[in-house]
């Protein structure tokens, strides 16, 4: 991105040899384009000179003077020290290493000039490695703008970093072209690019270092909504680029759809009502659907994916429903099982688990179209693995998949329609970047009945209290949830295993039936836990968070969730998802051991304070960033390198309008700017 596979070779700088270009692409910098937007991450302010009587320790200055004395002292550790001094007072200047540079220019009597952090040293006050500027007659001149400090990496430094950008931007500067509207720039205040990179490289001594720092000031804003711009454009072109792609006419019957929701022992909300009627509506079109259906845990979104599967196979296509990790896919599989098999249909399933006979018994039916619903993991993308007929996809928790298994489960059929869902509410803000080639739907609505589930956050020190709380819901007829982070025990963390738990509960509660689940177990012993649990012969239920998603107990009204600090706040939100599924109060109980750092603060106190996902995603967003909170590699937004969409999220709304504005008036400027920014990446938008 950013001109770091294209334009002028780094090469042609003054002082950049090959050597130096191989450790400029580490920081993923490969022309001199790139290098101009290779912004810095802070400012120093070097244009005061303080008189060194003034100087105090951990103060950051610059200061000017004349070299005293200068020495190498020490036998074991030799170290190159020089003393200056300016009439006010004076300071030691250390070095680690003895260089000949050194020694030469800090000779006695000569003048220089010296910024760094000022510490207390054995003969008054010194800095250590401070950088330097020296001079055979007079102390030089402090620098006239602010100083910009980069990232670097091993054998780069600031000085060398600082005088290839000033050649950078003298030479390919002026060349780079201007691809945002005046219309846009004029609308917000922004500067030119030239101006912007002058300004953010080179910002003058009265420029606002806080701004700066913040990365508020309009020349920052501007770059970064030019990369934000870029990304939204190219995810735009992919969706358009589907959008005028054939695929199969899903029209359907009726036949099966209609019979399934006869069969249903509720009626569907409003929401959901509304995301079946765009989804039919899709699937009737000769373009591939490309649909996000965005909706809290308990919200209904698989009875919808389940009616789309139907109407493909009604159609005479066969569809696919794929699930990032075995528990939750077997859990679909059960589900839709349960509903289609009273219809004359059967669940295949296809997983990594699978004997190898029946794993090339069910590849085989999908290849010859006996199976007409296939419910699967990421076994499904195994080049192996084709279908005969496949008419649609559903991808469930999308942002769990990489994007290359997105493309190949893509390539089993000629342009399949694409339904993807997901539990973890997206804040707009990413929605409107990541995922700006989709059309979006929102089940906003819970069923009839549902209550906000209470949360409250408890320490450890009071587990007492917490027992004592799950044998009165026992006692009440209703079940729990124990959950802990780990399988096995692990002194580093400290953490309460799944395994010692159980049978400290067991020995706390020997008339209770006290079940097991984990990620380690066969799929067998899973379900097996599972299913006892949901028949109720299950009390409480020991688990790691492999019970984040899929599971349905409608009876099950307490979880409590071992060293909640440690988990995510996702996570967290999934996981209290298991209770509150049925008219029944619930309470979450987070059990936490203190003391807590900030962030655990903030995840703990928005868990008590709403049961809103939309709100919990945008609060995860400002704590952990877009890349972790959708995945990174599969986004592409893990390689932004100005723009940060917690930071920037102010800016993400103007996105679609100037998009419109670019590609109605230039769309030969909408294609450099993906060209300059994204690059051969483009790709990274295909999430079907």
């Amino acid at each position: 991105m950013t001109g770091r596979g294209s334009g002028r070779p780094l090469t042609e700088l003054s002082g950049l040899g090959p050597r130096m270009a191989e450790r400029l692409e580490r920081l993923g910098v490969t022309s001199q384009e790139g290098l101009l937007f290779h912004l810095p991450y802070r400012y120093q302010d070097r244009t005061r000179v303080t008189a060194i009587g003034a100087l105090a320790p951990d103060q950051e200055a610059g200061c000017q003077g004349v070299v005293r004395a200068a020495e190498v002292v020490g036998r074991r550790r030799p170290m190159f020290v020089a003393r200056i001094e300016d009439g006010t007072g004076f300071l030691t200047l250390r070095f680690f290493q003895v260089r000949e540079y050194l020694k030469r220019s800090l000779r006695p009597g000569r003048g220089v000039w010296a910024f760094g952090t000022v510490r207390a040293g054995q003969a008054g006050l010194e800095m250590v490695h401070p950088e330097l500027e020296t001079d055979a007659e007079e102390p030089p001149e402090a620098p006239a703008h602010l100083t910009p400090v980069y990232a670097a990496t091993e054998g780069l430094t600031q000085g060398r970093l600082r005088a290839w950008i000033g050649q950078a931007l003298s030479r390919a500067g002026p060349r780079l072209s201007e691809h945002l509207p005046a219309e846009v720039r004029g609308e917000h205040g922004w500067p030119a690019l030239a101006e912007a990179l002058e300004t953010v490289h080179r910002p003058p001594a009265d420029a606002d270092v806080e701004a700066l720092t913040a990365f508020r000031t309009p020349a920052q804003q501007r770059l970064a909504f030019e990369e934000l711009l870029a990304h939204h454009l190219a995810l735009r072109k992919v969706g358009q680029g589907r959008r005028s792609a054939r695929a199969p006419v899903l029209e359907g019957t009726g036949e099966l759809t209609n019979a399934l929701l006869a069969s249903l022992p509720f009626a569907l909300t409003g929401a959901q009502e509304r995301a079946w009627a765009e989804v039919r509506g899709d699937l009737r079109g000769d373009h591939p659907m490309q649909r996000l259906i965005q909706g809290d845990v308990g919200s209904g979104k698989t009875v919808v994916a389940a009616l789309a599967l139907l109407q493909a196979v009604e159609a005479g296509y066969q569809a696919a429903l794929m699930a990032p990790t075995e528990i939750l896919a077997e859990q679909h599989a059960v589900t839709l099982t349960e509903w289609l098999r009273p219809l004359g249909l059967e669940v295949h399933w296809l997983a990594g688990s699978l004997p190898e006979r029946e794993r090339r018994a069910q590849a085989e039916a999908m290849a010859n179209g006996a199976a007409r619903v296939v419910v699967g993991t990421h076994a499904l993308f195994q080049k192996e693995v084709h279908f005969a007929e496949l008419g649609l996809v559903v991808i469930d928790e999308q942002h769990r998949f990489g994007v290359h298994q997105r493309m190949a489960l893509k390539e089993k059929g000629p342009d399949p329609h694409l339904l993807i869902m997901t539990a973890t509410p997206i804040p707009r803000t990413l929605a409107m970047t990541a995922f700006a080639d989709l059309e979006g739907t929102v089940i906003d609505e819970l069923p009839p009945g549902r209550q906000p589930v209470d949360t409250v956050g408890i320490s450890d020190a009071r587990r007492e209290e917490v027992e004592a709380r799950v044998r009165e819901a026992v006692a009440g007829g209703q079940q729990a949830y124990w959950v802990c982070p780990l399988v096995d025990e692990s002194e580093m963390l400290q953490l309460e295993a799944a395994t010692a738990t159980h049978e400290r509960l067991q020995a706390a509660f020997p008339e209770l039936s006290i079940g097991l689940v984990h990620g380690r177990m066969t799929p067998e012993e899973k379900e097996a836990a599972m299913a006892a649990f949901k028949e109720g012969a299950t009390h409480l239920l020991v688990a790691t968070p492999v019970i984040e998603v899929g599971v349905d107990v409608p009876n099950a009204t307490l979880m409590v969730i071992e060293h909640a600090e440690r988990m995510g706040l996702a996570q967290l939100h999934q996981l209290r998802g298991r209770v509150g599924r049925g008219s029944r109060k619930s309470a979450c109980v987070l059990l936490y051991h203190p003391p807590l750092g900030e962030k655990a603060k903030w995840r703990i106190a928005a868990m008590r304070e709403t049961n809103d996902g939309f709100r919990i995603a945008q609060v995860d967003l400002e704590l952990r960033g877009p890349g972790e909170v959708l995945g990174t590699r599969q986004t592409g937004l893990e390689q932004m390198r100005i723009a940060d969409l917690g930071r920037d999220r102010d800016l993400i709304t103007a996105l679609p309008g100037a998009a419109d504005v670019l590609l109605r008036t230039d769309p030969e400027a909408a294609d450099a700017l993906i060209r300059r920014w994204v690059g051969d990446r483009a790709v990274y938008g295909e999430v079907g």
